[in-house]
C-alpha cells in the first residue's frame, strides 16, 4: 500500500559546502546513501504548497505555535499528470513531527484539492489519510500558492533505519506557473553554495552524531523553505511599497 507514516523530530542545520563535504565524509563511516542515491549523487523533489488567499496556513506557521499544519503535494523530478505523487498532510505538534501521505496521479490530487472531493478509491490508496485530507480541505479554501524544488541527498544510519540526514541544495522556488508538470525552474531561496541540512530521528541522536555535530560546529537553526519564502515575499512586497512612497 502505498502510504507512509512519519513521526519523528526534525533538527535543522545551515552551511556552506566546505562544511558540507566535511560532514558528509564523515557520515558515511556511520551512514549510507538512501535508494534515490544508490545511482546519483542527487536527487530532484519537488513540491506545490497549498494555502488561503490571506496565507492562514504559513502566516500561523512562522508565528511559531505549539500547533501547525500544512498541506503539500510531492513529486520526485518533474511529473506528468499520470505520474504517481504524493499527497501529504504535515502537521507539528510541540516540536514533534506527523506526516501522513498517500499515493495517487497527480491529476487526481489536483482534483482532490480543487473540488474537496477525494478521487475514487484504488489498493494503493489508504481510506484514512485520504478521510483526514477530506476534513482538512473542508476547513480551509485552498489554492496552490507555491512552487519549491530542490536537489536533495539522504543518508540512512546502517544501525538504526529510523536515523536519516538529508542535505538540500539549489533550493528554488516561484509563485507564478505554480504546476509540478510545468518544469522545476525558480528563483534561488538561499545564497549559491549554501546548504539545508536536516536530522530527522523517532527519538534523541545517537551519541555519535551529538558528538559529530559539536566537533563540526554545527548548531541547530530554525529554518521553513516555505516560511522563508513567505517571508522573502513579505520583504519584497514592502520594498516595493517604499519604492513607491519615496518615487
Amino acid at each position: 500500500m502505498a502510504i507512509e507514516v512519519f513521526n519523528r523530530h526534525e533538527n535543522k542545520y545551515l552551511m556552506d559546502t566546505a562544511s558540507y563535504e566535511r560532514l558528509y565524509s564523515r557520515l558515511l563511516e556511520y551512514m549510507e546513501p538512501d535508494s534515490h542515491n544508490k545511482k546519483h549523487a542527487f536527487y530532484s523533489i519537488s513540491n506545490i504548497y497549498f494555502d488561503t488567499v490571506h496565507h492562514t496556513l504559513i502566516r500561523n506557521s512562522i508565528s511559531k505555535p505549539k500547533y501547525k499544519e500544512k498541506l503539500r503535494i510531492r513529486a520526485y523530478g518533474i511529473p506528468n499528470l499520470d505520474t504517481r505523487v504524493y499527497l501529504e498532510l504535515k502537521k507539528k505538534v510541540f516540536g514533534l513531527v506527523n506526516k501522513r501521505r498517500t499515493s495517487l496521479k497527480l491529476s487526481e490530487a489536483y482534483e482532490f484539492v480543487r473540488t474537496g472531493i477525494p478521487p475514487e478509491m484504488k489498493d494503493d490508496m489508504n481510506k484514512q489519510v485520504i478521510q483526514e485530507i477530506e476534513y482538512f480541505l473542508r476547513r480551509y479554501e485552498l489554492h496552490p500558492m507555491v512552487y519549491l524544488a530542490y536537489e536533495r541527498r539522504a543518508l540512512f544510519c546502517k544501525n538504526n533505519r529510523d536515523l536519516r540526514i538529508t542535505f538540500d541544495s539549489n533550493i528554488r522556488s516561484r509563485r507564478y506557473d505554480v504546476r509540478l508538470e510545468n518544469g522545476d525552474h525558480g528563483e534561488l531561496l538561499l545564497e549559491p553554495g549554501q546548504w539545508l541540512m536536516e536530522v530527522k530521528a523517532e527519538k534523541t541522536v545517537p551519541v555519535w552524531l551529538a558528538k559529530l555535530l559539536s566537533e563540526h560546529q554545527m548548531y541547530r537553526t530554525s529554518f521553513s523553505k516555505y516560511g522563508n519564502e513567505y517571508k522573502k515575499l513579505r520583504a519584497n512586497r514592502m520594498m516595493s511599497k517604499e519604492s513607491m512612497l519615496y518615487a
